[in-house]
């Protein structure tokens, strides 16, 4: 009787800390997403990590895999689930960490296109959605093997998750599976989808470009938000609106759920933006709620099954041209001046017309294709402009934007819509695309996957939910493919007669609208959007399963998920051709009229050879044939666009053109050559010859020091070589080069990052290229400036590995001056490479601050660029470290101003080598060349890319 009450007060403890841990798991199990607090700071700061903020929720175990934020249905609707795919992907070549000498233990390396602004909130009823009818639909991924037999220009070869997702999980937490997301909505929300109904059926909004003009924006049209639209810029097919007066769609009571799937807390986690954050729960909850996505939608199509049309193709029936040609409009998004101004000589005639579309972010290209634009009355240059991204939603927005415009221009009687990029070639002439176009007035040329269908879904990730913003798609969890119709898809390269394109831009049927809906939340829209509109509708019987286009896939090196930081999926994309390719060309199994991929900074010659196939060779003489110049910077775009790191050594290339000029032009005893810097560089340009990079050549301003006037000169630099075989040379011979440097493109086996510009802040990659031969095992070592061994490694080179590349995960900054990686078989040395790292005179495009250059400059703290030291292999590799060499750099860090300036230019000086200099006008110093009279300055003549009048036949080629 005496423990009783003891007892008693146990069991109410016991009961209280019951409770309290319950209440505990409820708030770990949910994360509650309310839009309202993105427009305070205390709400910010309760959006926690699931909104980027700074304070993050409780973690929760991960979700389930079976069924990802799926509508609102019944819980009597749900049904069974199947698995998802598990991990793995693309991998390089075995490499292991070591250290401690030649048998220290070894640790296994770890394998390794825009929107436009918002349309303001407005009143807009809703369509009808019924939440209690919806059939549970559960998502079976099983592991599949790659395929390589898909048409489409970006397909995607494998479910992102059966790649390395690692990017794409919550920074914050972990979350559980919901059982919420299967419930009925709350009553509350059944009455607003109540009124919602009701509005519709009461009247419909004023319409949106894009759509016709009595069409009404369904609810979740969301507004892209990218910030790419100017204010002359159309506004996307689909805007978001308020919806009616409910009190819901007031912009300051948005929709509120719980966001409790795994992608999209992720996309929360990620996006970067508060209105990308807002965007991302919106669409969630909208998708959740039912009020996102069509159900069903109605077929149009009066056949079964998929029709396709046949055409017969006699590359000599072609030749002759009809009575009555068909005109067609060509639109594009382009890329490299000189390469569209090459492309588009090669296909002009004054019959067509031509429609250009420049990304947003190309503002020196715009400038160019604004000027030649002029002089021909049958080309146009969108008075809007995009910044789309490759996967992104904003595409299909440009393509019906333009075919809406094209439409509109009434004095321009165009047949067809045929989309090129400055990546395309054509293949055949003119009068030959004419002619067979002629034949086929009524039909429409698209190239469809050639898989099942179900696979096909999987795959190009239709059954998931995406949203863009941010320049990135976020992936948001998953969606049901609407009722009645068939999906289909393939390439985005296509031909689209006039009727089609009319009906797709301004029908208000149920197909269309709905389908603009749908693809609005699409990845790789344009790859199916037109291919499933068309199958499905009254037109399906025009559509013939070939887009006239040959590509180049090479699947093995084209997919290699190099868009992951742009998009939450894995996918593919074409290589450029080559020489070798040439045959490919003159195939005559089908109709094919252009060609992709092609780069002239990858290879120019194959370009030169088509041209010479189609139009005869240029006259013997003719300068720049082999010649090609990119332009990277031009001073109207302002130093902004500049890194750092590209800004400080564009001056010091300048000062070493004009200590060139110094030198070699002037006379004993004169100054008329004598030259002082004036402000930054004023343009930029890569240069090839022969297909091999060549330098830079550097447009810069200087006071001639003689006359005191100011000249405009343009400077050539070439980097030296620095990939050195070991002398006496080792009995293995696979090495055939080695080079480091940044943006590594896997597919076209080069660094985008020509000429390897680098500062301390930089993640450089070793890439070795092979030739045949046995399995080796090498070892690679990075040695900092003043022979600190920053890392070193092993790589398993296979027999038949052509090209190996690796990221060391070093510590920054790096140590500013000249790095060694060298390269050894059975520590015996096979060869080095040597690269710049250059310490910086800029910072934020400001003279850098004393502060500033001894944080950079100084190497990673205590000298340690990884967890492990590797000191103990500098005597085996004799590289002693000297105390004054070590003391130098530790001043050369603090270092500013002139003293700084000294110290970049003689390293750049043994790295680089002022190849000529010549003005661009007059100048005062007598021996100083012209640079229009050059053969490689950018002012130089280049015929193949200069435009001029039209010739009496219509072309201009």
């Amino acid at each position: 009787m005496v423990a009783a009450p003891c007892a008693r007060r146990l069991a109410r403890r016991s009961h209280s800390a019951l409770l309290a841990a319950l209440t505990v798991l409820l708030l770990q199990t949910l994360v509650v997403w309310n839009f309202s607090s993105l427009d305070s700071g205390a709400g910010e700061r309760r959006g926690g990590a699931a909104a980027g903020g700074a304070e993050q929720p409780p973690p929760a175990p991960a979700p389930r895999r079976e069924r990802r934020d799926l509508p609102a249905e019944p819980a009597a609707a749900r049904g069974g689930g199947g698995g998802g795919g598990g991990g793995g992907g693309g991998r390089g070549p075995p490499a292991r960490a070591r250290g401690g000498g030649p048998r220290a233990p070894r640790a296994q390396q770890p394998a390794s296109r825009g929107a436009l602004a918002a349309r303001a909130l407005e009143p807009q009823p809703s369509p009808v959605i019924t939440l209690e009818t919806q059939d549970g639909y559960f998502s079976h991924r099983p592991k599949e093997k790659v395929r390589t037999d898909s048409n489409n220009e970006n397909s995607v070869p494998k479910d992102f998750e059966n790649v390395d997702n690692s990017n794409f999980a919550p920074r914050t937490q972990k979350q559980k599976h919901q059982p919420e997301l299967t419930k009925k909505p709350p009553r509350g929300q059944k009455e607003l989808l109540k009124r919602k109904r009701e509005q519709e059926e009461k009247g419909r909004g004023r319409p949106s470009p894009g759509k016709g003009p009595n069409e009404v924006l369904p609810p979740g049209e969301r507004v892209a938000v990218n910030g790419s639209r100017g204010k002359d810029a159309p506004r996307p097919p689909h805007a978001r609106k308020s919806g009616g007066n409910s009190p819901e769609a007031k912009p300051d009571q948005p929709l509120r759920c719980d966001i409790s799937g795994k992608e999209a807390i992720s996309a929360l986690s990620r996006s970067k933006s508060k209105h990308c954050r807002q965007e991302i729960g919106e669409t969630y909850c909208r998708h959740k709620l039912g009020l996102l996505m069509p159900e069903k939608v109605t077929r149009l199509c009066p056949l079964e099954g998929k029709a396709n049309k046949n055409v017969q193709w006699d590359e000599d029936s072609v030749e002759y041209m009809l009575a009555n040609p068909s005109e067609s409009p060509s639109w594009w998004s382009t890329a490299a001046s000189r390469q569209l101004q090459r492309m588009f000589k090669a296909i002009y005639h004054k019959d067509h017309f031509y429609y250009i579309h420049v990304d947003k972010r190309s503002n020196y290209l715009h400038r160019q294709v604004l000027q030649f634009a002029r002089q021909y009355s049958n080309v146009r240059v969108t008075p809007w402009r995009m910044a789309t991204i490759w996967g992104g939603a904003s595409l299909l927005s440009t393509y019906l934007q333009s075919m809406r415009d094209l439409l509109e221009m009434t004095d321009w009687p165009w047949d067809f819509f045929i989309n090129l990029s400055a990546a395309d070639y054509p293949i055949r002439t003119n009068d030959q695309l004419v002619a067979f176009l002629s034949r086929y007035r009524d039909m429409n040329f698209l190239k469809s996957h050639g898989r099942d269908n179900a696979r096909f879904i999987r795959k190009q990730g239709l059954d998931r939910l995406f949203l863009e913003c941010d320049a990135h798609m976020w992936r948001l969890g998953d969606r049901r493919i609407p009722e009645g119709i068939a999906v289909d898809g393939g390439s985005d390269w296509f031909l689209l007669n006039r009727k089609f394109v009319e009906y797709v831009t301004f029908s208000t049927d149920d197909l269309v609208t709905k389908m603009k809906q749908f693809y609005s939340y699409t990845l790789l829209p344009a790859e199916s959007f037109f291919h499933t509109v068309l199958e499905n509708s009254p037109h399906c019987d025009t559509m013939v399963d070939n887009n006239l286009r040959i590509t180049n896939w090479n699947r093995k090196l084209g997919c290699k998920c190099q868009y992951k930081h742009i998009v939450d999926w894995c996918g593919c994309s074409p290589n450029d051709f080559k020489p070798q390719d040439f045959h490919r060309f003159q195939q005559t199994a089908r109709p094919t009229f252009f060609a992709r991929k092609f780069e002239a900074v990858v290879n120019q010659e194959i370009i030169g050879q088509l041209d010479y196939y189609l139009y005869g060779n240029y006259p013997a003489g003719t300068p720049g044939l082999r010649s090609y110049w990119e332009n990277v910077y031009d001073e109207p775009d302002g130093i902004h666009s500049l890194s750092d790191v590209t800004l400080t050594l564009y001056h010091s290339f300048s000062r070493l053109g004009l200590r060139r000029a110094e030198a070699s032009l002037r006379a004993p005893g004169e100054s008329s050559c004598r030259y002082y810097p004036m402000g930054h560089p004023a343009s930029v340009h890569l240069y090839f010859l022969a297909d091999r990079f060549q330098g830079f050549l550097i447009k810069h301003h200087a006071t001639n020091l003689a006359v005191s006037k100011l000249e405009t000169l343009e400077t050539w630099v070439m980097p030296k070589k620095v990939f050195k075989i070991a002398s006496p040379p080792s009995d293995f011979g696979r090495l055939q080069f080695s080079e480091v440097g940044t943006d590594w493109d896997a597919k076209e086996r080069l660094f985008r990052n020509f000429g390897g510009l680098l500062g301390p802040m930089d993640e450089p990659v070793g890439m070795q290229k092979w030739g045949k031969g046995p399995n080796v095992t090498v070892t690679v070592i990075w040695v900092d400036p003043v022979n600190i061994i920053a890392a070193t490694y092993d790589i398993l080179i296979e027999s038949t590995a052509e090209f190996t590349h690796y990221k060391p995960p070093l510590n920054l900054p790096l140590r500013p001056g000249v790095w060694t990686v060298k390269i050894l078989h059975h520590w015996v040395p096979v060869a080095e490479t040597k690269f710049l790292v250059a310490p910086l005179t800029f910072s934020n495009r400001q003279p850098i601050k004393p502060e500033e250059a001894l944080r950079l400059h100084n190497g990673p703290l205590r000298s340690a660029y990884m967890e492990q030291s590797f000191q103990s292999l500098n005597p085996v590799l004799s590289l002693p470290i000297n105390p004054a060499q070590v003391e130098q750099a530790r001043r050369n860090a603090a270092s500013t101003g002139a003293t700084l300036e000294r110290w970049l230019d003689s390293l750049v000086g043994g790295m680089w080598t002022a190849m000529d200099i010549c003005a661009t006008g007059p100048s005062a110093c007598p021996v100083m060349q012209t640079c229009s009279q050059t053969a490689w300055s950018s002012f130089s003549p280049d015929p193949k890319s200069e435009l001029g009048a039209v010739k009496p036949d219509g072309r201009l080629r």
